[in-house]
């Protein structure tokens, strides 16, 4: 593995996660897959305080250059995203259906954003029904790692 196969490395961690204000959303944990034998691939295991539970796989697609995520979660969602570092972010876009109306799709973009200590991400998603003229957060969320 070359290119950015480590560049999703600092998600990696157990992680309490809070909204905008302040109130705790859930608890995520970030795993390297095959015991680190290859870079580049991470599961991700969501609990939400509101009982949703979410599951991603990420990977270093070395043949093309990017970072690909699928997510799928306890509500049926289910999110296909690509993408890379842009200016020390890990940003991820792809398109997804909006709200129940599942013809609409609108474009989504999920970026992650590491403290200089390594002891918090932010991580917004946003989603835009516009081709990315406008964007509209979804979450904003501030990752925090666990200490016990």
């Amino acid at each position: 593995m070359t290119g950015g196969a480590h560049d999703f490395d600092f998600w990696i961690g157990d992680w309490d996660v809070f909204g905008p204000q302040g109130k705790q959303a859930g608890r995520n944990t970030i795993t390297s897959m095959f015991d680190g034998q290859t870079g580049g691939m991470l599961h991700e295991h969501w609990h939400g305080n509101g009982g949703v539970e979410g599951r991603s796989v990420n990977g270093y697609d070395e043949a093309r250059g990017v970072w690909h995520q699928t997510w799928m979660d306890s509500t049926g969602g289910v999110l296909l995203l690509d993408g890379g570092l842009r200016d020390g972010a890990m940003v991820l876009e792809g398109r997804a259906p909006s709200g129940e109306d599942l013809t609409v799709v609108d474009l989504q973009r999920i970026t992650w954003t590491r403290d200089d200590e390594g002891a918090e991400v932010r991580q917004v998603w946003e989603s835009s029904a516009d081709d990315g003229k406008t964007w509209q957060v979804a979450f904003d969320g501030r990752y925090r790692r666990r200490t016990d």
